[in-house]
């Protein structure tokens, strides 16, 4: 009854509408809206609200959690689609799973109203660095499983985006809101008047404040739009050393069978659309590397061993049609699969199910039909792949239980044939009911090749490409990122574009380009500028090819591969001794 009489009183109206303020104009910033004007003044609702309840501390907390809440409904608003199609709960669990995760996974709205309050008040005057540490702190310190900052939105001006090679998000996000706090202080014309006023008033310390808080804004300006410019100039100079032809494959596959549909007839529809997808785009125009996404083909393996047998996850007849693929056309492939092993501490003798450790997994097979490399996902998704506590997986049939891949390495990639196939009937999907992976590569012997390795990519699955403290572990230099998703489970909605947006500064942080590859949209590829090519998006839930020459960037470490984030640390330790000291000589 409280809550319902607050919300209709005028404080409740004023609140709500502040709330509303800033998860609007954030959701109409980011893609696939992309109106970086709103972006600006996002911040206002937060700004307002902290000014209204400066020092009060529960009602802040209650606040931010009327943020969190708000803002996950317009903009996150798919989480809920996730937890019902991919997490598999009832709508009953689905709706506070929603907003627990909205309050959890966006904590940071109440951390930054209380630490934004707790600074400005004992500062007492306007100071825009505030602001500034305020959502950096925020961000740093809280938990985030979609790593979503305001700096992802400021990113989608190209020339501010530069700034994330020495900054990634976190930055952006620090420059957004000391720029954004300026406009909230000036958004009264009479401020801007008075303070003007003052000014002209010949008034030394009005005039010492007016000086030294303008130039300030103006020299973060310059900083930032400057370097930028000067970033964007000189990686849009910079040569590639080689190019690779590349096809995404987005085979549109199921996700399950609930529905009552032939689960047999469904995967082989999907496999022979595969097989007439690739043969249509390669017969006369072949590439370095096919890319399928994750569960391109759902549900098995390549990997033939005692234990994907026991789990009845392998079957050649997958394994027969990806080696037809690359033989036929003499290229890499690159795709999804499950993969399993046993665990080392299962007990000799019997295995049981609870002694298999299942994986999400990519494969790199050479242009000679060869499974070589694999990549297991290490990064898992919560209420997808694993639950965080095991009495849950009773409530969700659908959830798997991944374990997490502890394999960080490049996937090298091999040269092509560069020659057509020397057979007059190539081999099709049909054709695997009676010819195993051995009988295929028999059957293409003669095209064989030697095996020349040209280079590595770094490969990511799903979510993995949006933590960017994560991508850098990888050691070595990759020739360009390839990420494989499949954003099928969220439906016809904005979260394919957001996963993308989010992503996308990967590529300005390791200056490589990224091949997107999806299962039913939208699949994308990103130049080292961060700049989607041609702007050409797949369209969701559908079939599609889409084939660019991705280009190889000069190795070059740039500074948040080396260092991370550390001027950020170094800014939020510098801002905070400056308070401390502030604070001890005006107590």
């Amino acid at each position: 009854m409280k809550l319902i009489r607050f919300l209709i009183s005028r404080e409740g109206f004023i609140s709500v509408f502040c709330y509303s303020i800033t998860a609007a104009f954030s959701f109409l910033s980011f893609a696939p809206l992309n109106l970086p004007f709103f972006v600006w003044f996002a911040p206002f609702g937060l700004f307002l609200i902290e000014k209204r309840n400066r020092g009060e501390w529960k009602k802040l907390i209650f606040h931010g959690l009327g943020f969190s809440i708000l803002f996950y409904f317009i903009s996150f608003h798919w989480i809920y689609h996730m937890t019902t199609v991919f997490g598999g709960f009832d709508w009953y669990l689905a709706v506070p799973i929603f907003i627990g995760s909205a309050i959890l996974l966006n904590f940071k709205f109440p951390v930054y109203l209380l630490v934004f309050s707790f600074l400005a008040k004992r500062v007492g005057r306007f100071f825009p660095l505030i602001a500034s540490f305020s959502i950096l702190f925020a961000e740093f310190f809280t938990p985030q499983v979609f790593p979503w900052y305001f700096g992802n939105v400021v990113a989608e001006n190209h020339i501010l985006a530069q700034n994330a090679e020495y900054t990634s998000a976190y930055g952006l996000s620090a420059f957004l809101f000391f720029v954004s706090y300026y406009l909230f202080y000036l958004r009264k014309p009479k401020t801007f008047f008075r303070l003007l006023t003052n000014f002209l008033s010949k008034h030394k310390g009005f005039q010492k404040q007016f000086l030294f808080g303008g130039l300030g804004f103006v020299l973060v300006l310059v900083l930032f739009f400057g370097n930028g410019y000067y970033l964007f100039q000189k990686w849009s100079k910079v040569k590639p050393i080689a190019e690779r032809d590349v096809l995404i494959v987005q085979p549109n596959a199921p996700l399950e069978f609930r529905d009552g549909r032939n689960p047999i007839e469904e995967i082989r529809n999907l496999m022979a659309r595969i097989d007439s997808m690739t043969e249509r785009e390669l017969k006369e125009n072949p590439v370095d590397l096919v890319v399928l996404p994750e569960s391109g083909v759902p549900f098995f393996t390549t990997h033939d061993s005692d234990i994907t047998r026991y789990s009845r996850i392998y079957w050649h007849q997958f394994e027969s049609l990806m080696a037809i693929i690359s033989l036929r056309h003499g290229t890499n492939l690159f795709y999804n699969e499950l993969d399993a092993d046993l665990n080392p501490d299962a007990p000799p003798g019997r295995v049981s199910r609870r002694d298999v450790r299942m994986y999400n997994s990519s494969v790199i097979m050479n242009p000679n039909g060869e499974r070589r490399n694999s990549y297991q996902k290490v990064f898992l998704l919560i209420f997808g792949e694993y639950m965080p506590f095991d009495w849950m997986y009773a409530l969700s049939g659908q959830t798997g239980q991944f374990a997490p891949g502890t394999n960080l390495n490049l996937i090298p990639y091999y040269e092509p044939r560069k020659t057509s196939s020397t057979q007059t009937k190539d081999l099709h999907f049909e054709d695997t009911v009676t010819m195993g992976p051995a009988a295929v590569r028999e059957y293409y012997s003669k095209d064989r090749v030697e095996e020349k390795q040209i280079g590595s990519f770094l490969p990511l699955i799903c979510y993995e490409v949006i933590i960017s403290e994560f991508v850098r572990k990888f050691s070595g230099d990759p020739d360009f990122i390839v990420n494989v998703t499949n954003d099928k489970w969220y439906g016809n909605s904005v979260e394919t574009y957001q996963h993308h947006t989010l992503g996308r500064l990967r590529a300005i942080e390791f200056r490589k380009w990224i091949v997107r590859s999806t299962n039913s949209g939208t699949s994308v590829f990103t130049d080292h500028l961060g700049r989607n090519i041609d702007n050409d998006f797949t369209p969701i839930e559908t079939t599609a090819i889409i084939r660019k020459k991705v280009q190889v960037i000069p190795g070059e470490m740039t500074f948040y591969r080396l260092y991370g984030n550390l001027l950020s640390y170094l800014y939020m330790g510098i801002v905070g001794l400056a308070f401390f000291f502030y604070a001890k000589r005006n107590p």
